[in-house]
């Protein structure tokens, strides 16, 4: 299996390079030539195995360098003691509608369902590709991603972390679970500003040559933890062809029979993961892209233009406060070609905006459905599912929830698979206000108060606070660093011991 750039300007690679690097040479991001489609004995097969079995025969079909024993391994140690005994549990809500778990990992968000075995799978692609230099993985976050890659990547020998995370942008216990992450390889800062000016940051980092040449004559070279690196992007493909496996064998739909899904959605891999697995032969009908107040994405699902240009908005949903979604590039790739890809993203650089037109819009359209959700239907739907379901759920999921209930007014009976991203004790203020009736801060309370408010909803619902939660605030602090996006490079030179 050979990758190539979304942007048609870089060499193509083997997984192994794919992976190590991050980001392509000319910016563009690594795809597989070719998806694969699961046959009727794939199905078949799949529908019989666990998870840890699913995910290391999904990964077999796109990383041929890997050997079926190596990733057999990676797969057992990533989802092994870290993880609930189901990875990714599907739960029935109600007759049409079922929740996807993905918080039941070390960090209790669904970037560990990438984020353990993604460092495994980068440990071995260094050996295929004989690199000697020490590794640097760049990552910005908003608020999720940070905490997981840590985690993750802590004391892996030969890879060292810096993560960037907006200092005003993530939930409180977001920010307390980087602030004490233990790991000798490791570095936190928080930047001035919002998610995007720390990825925008990031990726002019990861163009920048000179100061890629600067890390490399210090026996440097930067990979990247976000899911636009393949090697993130492929172990989500494999949670929604498991949740089809167990919607099947739990009897809630048929191996024949067609579902839809709604993703809360922020930086597009989530649901590009299940669009890809409706590509690879899952029969997923409708794919909900589902947004909180930062809309970007449900206008240009609705209008084919997107457009950056707007008011950016903190609300308590904060991993979706996000405007440039740059996975969205490898959905344009996959309906055009990297030309049409790299001149979307050229107008994205140059004005801030692109529209593809209304022939790419009518194709999008019968995969995607785009709906959005405010902050006061945001905490009315955390209450609402408690109310009616005594079920948590986190604000992203509520905002799932919510453009799930939009989507079946229109589609009524089609059954519907709910992507649920982090446990609603990340987020403990949000939720317990919105059941209790209270006013909330959408930068969650403060400090120590954010874990109180966990107790209190955990003495409301009988639902106990996650071990990796509990005594974070109890915990030494050892990164308060805050700086200036235009500073990163400072930091990481700081952080690497590399000249300046």
């Amino acid at each position: 299996m050979k990758y190539v750039s979304t942007r048609g300007q870089a060499p193509w690679v083997f997984s192994a390079e794919a992976i190590k690097n991050g980001l392509a040479p000319d910016a563009g991001l690594y795809m597989p030539e070719k998806l694969v489609v699961l046959s009727e004995k794939d199905k078949k097969a799949l529908l019989k195995m666990n998870y840890i079995e699913r995910a290391a025969y999904v990964m077999s079909m796109y990383l041929s360098d890997f050997t079926k024993e190596e990733l057999n391994s990676c797969c057992a140690q990533a989802y092994g003691s870290g993880f609930d005994p189901e990875p990714a549990r599907v739960v029935p809500l109600d007759r049409r509608t079922s929740i996807l778990e993905l918080f039941n990992g070390p960090t209790c968000a669904f970037k560990d369902m990438a984020l353990q075995v993604m460092p495994r799978l980068l440990t071995r692609s260094l050996e295929k590709t004989g690199e000697k230099r020490r590794i640097l993985i760049l990552t910005a976050t908003s608020g999720d991603t940070g905490k997981a890659a840590l985690e993750g990547y802590r004391d892996v020998p030969g890879v060292y972390i810096s993560v960037y995370y907006p200092t005003d942008g993530v939930s409180e216990m977001q920010k307390r679970q980087m602030e004490i992450q233990q790991g000798d390889n490791v570095n936190v800062s928080a930047i001035y500003g919002n998610f995007d000016d720390a990825q925008t940051a990031v990726k002019e980092i990861f163009a920048d040559k000179t100061f890629a040449e600067k890390l490399n004559r210090d026996g440097w070279v930067l990979s990247s933890a976000n899911s636009i690196n393949w090697g993130r992007l492929l172990p989500q493909i494999v949670y929604y062809i498991s949740a089809w496996c167990d919607l099947v064998n739990k009897g809630i739909t048929t191996a024949n029979d067609t579902f839809s899904v709604t993703v809360p959605t922020g930086n597009f891999g989530n649901i590009l993961a299940a669009f890809m697995a409706k590509k690879m032969g899952i029969p997923i009908n409708k794919l909900v892209c589902a947004s909180n107040s930062n809309n970007v994405l449900t206008d240009f699902f609705n209008t084919g233009i997107y457009d950056k240009n707007r008011a950016f908005y903190k609300t308590s949903s904060p991993s979706m406060d996000i405007l440039v979604s740059s996975n969205l590039e490898r959905l344009l790739y996959l309906c055009r070609d990297s030309g049409f890809c790299a001149d979307c993203m050229r107008q994205l650089s140059d004005r801030g905006a692109y529209s593809v037109g209304s022939g790419v819009l009518s194709e999008l359209r019968q995969d995607f459905a785009a709906y959005f959700c405010a902050e006061k239907d945001c905490r009315e739907k955390i209450s609402e599912t408690f109310s009616k379901h005594g079920y948590l759920v986190d604000p992203h999921t509520a905002v799932a929830l919510f453009c799930a209930d939009r989507y079946a007014e229109e589609n009524p009976g089609e059954k519907m698979l709910v992507v649920s991203t982090a446990s609603a004790y990340k987020f403990p203020g949000a939720v317990y206000d919105s059941i209790v009736g209270e006013s909330t801060q959408t930068s969650e309370d403060f400090g120590a108060a954010s874990y109180e408010k966990a107790e209190l909803l955990s003495k409301l619902s009988g639902v106990p606070v996650p071990l990796p939660l509990r005594d974070l605030f109890r915990r030494e602090i050892r990164f308060s660093n805050i700086i200036d996006p235009e500073d990163i490079r400072l930091d990481i030179l700081k952080f690497t011991g590399s000249r300046k």
